[in-house]
C-alpha cells in the first residue's frame, strides 16, 4: 500500500481544517453554535505501528445481530476490542481471507472520552485500503476486520493497548486514549498479481461485490426513507396538538 508523503498529508490536513473553519463561520452567522468543528487528521495515524509492534492473532468469529438486537462482542477476551454490528451483511457475503487480504473501508474515528472526531473518510468520500495481518494499521483493526463481511458496518471500541498505547498520536490522539470507530467494509480483494484460481472465480467475486454495494445503497436509502417518515409523523403529531390547543382556546373565547 502506498504511503502518503508529509507534504500531501499536511495539505490534506490544512484543507480539511479550512473547510471546518468555514463551516464554523457559517454556523456562527446563522446563530447555530450547537455543533463544534471537527478536529482534522490524516491517514498517518492508522499507519504508525508496524508488524513488529503487533504480532498476528488467531480469532474466532464475531457474533452478529440485527440493529435492533445489537450485541457487543469481545473479540480479544479482555475487553480490549469490542465490536457491535450496526448493519449486518448478507449471510453469503464474502469476508477477508488469506486469498483476499486487501480491504477497502469507509470509517469515522472518535475519542471515547469526548466524542470528538479525529479522522473520517466520509468528509471527502474517500476509501482507505490496507492489507490485513501486516501490521499496517493499529492492532484493533487487524483483529476486527477479520470478523467482518462486505457490506457490514460495525462499531469498534479500541482500548489503548490495541490502539496507540501511552504514546498516543499527537496532536489528534492523546496518550492512553480509548477510540471508537464506525467502520464499513466496502470490499476485499486479492493482492495485485495473485490468482484466484480461474476467470470464473474472479467474475463471481466481482458480481458479489456489485450485489453487496447495491444492497448497501438500498439499505441506506430505506433507512433514510424511514427517518423522513418518522420525522414527518412527529411533525404531524406536534401540529395536531397545536391545532387542538387553538381549538380549545377559541371555545373558551366564545
Amino acid at each position: 500500500m502506498a504511503h502518503h508523503s508529509a507534504g500531501i498529508i499536511t495539505a490534506r490536513v490544512e484543507s480539511r481544517r479550512e473547510r471546518e473553519r468555514e463551516r464554523e463561520r457559517e454556523r456562527r452567522r446563522d446563530g447555530d453554535c450547537s455543533v463544534l468543528p471537527r478536529a482534522a487528521a490524516s491517514r498517518r495515524g492508522l499507519l504508525r505501528w508496524g508488524a513488529a509492534s503487533y504480532p498476528s492473532a488467531r480469532l474466532g468469529s464475531a457474533l452478529a445481530h440485527s440493529k435492533v438486537m445489537a450485541e457487543v462482542a469481545d473479540l480479544t477476551g479482555d475487553g480490549g476490542v469490542l465490536k457491535t454490528v450496526v448493519r449486518k451483511a448478507k449471510d453469503d457475503a464474502i469476508a477477508p481471507t488469506d486469498s483476499l487480504p486487501l480491504v477497502d473501508v469507509h470509517y469515522e474515528g472518535t475519542l471515547a472520552e469526548n466524542g470528538e472526531v479525529f479522522d473520517t473518510t466520509h468528509e471527502d468520500n474517500s476509501i482507505f485500503s490496507f492489507e490485513i495481518g501486516q501490521g499496517a494499521v493499529i492492532k484493533a483493526w487487524d483483529i476486527a476486520l477479520r470478523t467482518m463481511k462486505v457490506g457490514e458496518v460495525a462499531k469498534i471500541t479500541c482500548k489503548p493497548e490495541y490502539a496507540y498505547r501511552s504514546a498516543g498520536s499527537p496532536p489528534e490522539i492523546p496518550p492512553n486514549a480509548t477510540l471508537i470507530f464506525e467502520v464499513e467494509l466496502v470490499a476485499c480483494r486479492p493482492r495485485k498479481g495473485s490468482s484466484l484460481g480461474s476467470v470464473s472465480d474472479e467474475k463471481a467475486r466481482l458480481e458479489e461485490l456489485k450485489k453487496q454495494r447495491e444492497l448497501a445503497a438500498a439499505t441506506k436509502e430505506e433507512e433514510k426513507k424511514k427517518r423522513e417518515e418518522a420525522k414527518a409523523a412527529a411533525a404531524a403529531r406536534v401540529q395536531a396538538k397545536l391545532d387542538a390547543k387553538k381549538g380549545k382556546g377559541k371555545g373558551k373565547g366564545k
